[in-house]
């Protein structure tokens, strides 16, 4: 099946169902081997997945937010790193169309590639800046050189680099000291991938560093001038908190089996049958039931509103994804203490469930941002 040629988001749901099962049975091997699940990315290609946000005018399906959410979600309940890796580039892909902030024949371009499988994503983070998001001015420089723009500098966390076939790299022009987003293919001349991820959390991601050695792209690669006040409010970044609580309910299906099943000898029956697990089970399904209620709701009422309405939820979409994410790290926590010492072994999924969740809270926005942001807006708004 194709994504593309079903249409409902149940039809979509089910059909990643399938791919998510087998993604699962992927995700061990990746993760002790520190390698790249490239297998999933080519079916999540195959099955045309990865064009689902290509605007309706360049022949994409346009999914709205609420459903690409849920599709990640699910994509996580197998592989978070498959989940993470590819959200990003659904997401700029989906952000663009809205914002219409890059130049419209570059956005062309790169959605005719993007239906024909290639994959992009931005390029934004570097050893002494940190997170974009903090406002950094980035070090890699790119310098006017007739019709073209040369490009020097690395990028770190640059996710899915092992199979990108296009970075969008924020630079700092020479000449003007301005910031700004180019493209750049992968083949060109002086792009290099250096593999320096060997983080415990998401290890399949491939957020290697991406050295840019005095890579000439055309003048009319320039797809962005970036404002210093930053890009506004982004709803695409709910893909974050998407995969997080895609983990955390992977988290919770182990954990409900596995107390259906485990039955020392000190009791009759399994432990599904005892008070003290069945606490935890409503703990969890609890947090679950919130964290689904502000996701969802969040990312809906994204779709419904207009620009000038989106532009006043920046709050709401900062609170989602840290109360979504830390609530993903608490349920996953709670599915440990069900099955006790042996969600701590190397071949249990629940270690790397822990460990991939933990993740989330260096995601942008960041949480002391989000708190600080939320500060700000009550006192602002204060009668």
């Amino acid at each position: 099946m194709n994504f593309s040629k079903i249409e409902t988001l149940d039809e979509r749901l089910e059909l990643m169902r399938i791919l998510s099962k087998q993604f699962l049975l992927r995700a061990h091997q990746v993760d002790i081997e520190g390698s790249f699940p490239f297998e999933n990315i080519q079916d999540l290609k195959n099955t045309g997945y990865t064009s689902l946000t290509v605007p309706a005018k360049y022949g994409g399906e346009e999914i709205p937010l609420y459903d690409l959410i849920r599709l990640q979600e699910m994509i996580a309940e197998g592989d978070g790193a498959t989940a993470l890796s590819i959200g990003w580039h659904m997401g700029i892909i989906l952000n663009q169309n809205e914002k219409k902030t890059w130049e419209e024949p570059m956005f062309k371009l790169l959605c005719e590639k993007v239906k024909n499988g290639s994959l992009v994503n931005s390029a934004a983070t570097e050893p002494k800046t940190g997170s974009p998001t903090r406002g950094g001015r980035p070090e890699t420089t790119a310098e006017k050189k007739g019709q073209s723009w040369v490009i020097n500098g690395r990028k770190t966390f640059t996710t899915m680099s092992p199979v990108l076939d296009y970075f969008i790299v924020s630079v700092t022009i020479n000449e003007t000291m301005g910031a700004a987003n180019i493209l750049v293919p992968r083949e060109g001349k002086g792009v290099g991938i250096e593999e320096t991820w060997d983080s415990i959390a998401l290890r399949g991601t491939g957020s290697h560093d991406l050295i840019l050695d005095n890579v000439v792209v055309p003048e009319e690669y320039l797809m962005e001038m970036l404002s210093p006040e930053g890009r506004g409010v982004n709803g695409w970044l709910l893909h974050i908190p998407a995969c997080y609580l895609g983990i955390a309910k992977a988290a919770k299906r182990y954990a409900i089996q596995f107390a259906k099943e485990y039955s020392p000898n000190s009791i009759a029956g399994t432990i599904i049958e005892l008070p003290n697990v069945q606490q935890k089970i409503g703990e969890l399904e609890l947090k679950l039931m919130q964290a689904e209620y502000f996701l969802y709701g969040i990312a809906k009422q994204w779709d419904q509103s207009n620009e000038q309405e989106r532009r006043k939820m920046g709050p709401a979409l900062g609170a989602a994804k840290l109360t979504v994410t830390n609530a993903a790290i608490e349920i996953v926590d709670l599915a440990m203490r069900i099955v006790g010492a042996k969600s701590l072994s190397m071949k249990n999924p629940l270690q790397r469930y822990y460990r991939d969740v933990r993740a989330g809270i260096h995601n942008p926005p960041m949480d002391d941002m989000t708190m600080q942001f939320l500060a700000k807006n009550s006192i602002l708004n204060h009668k």
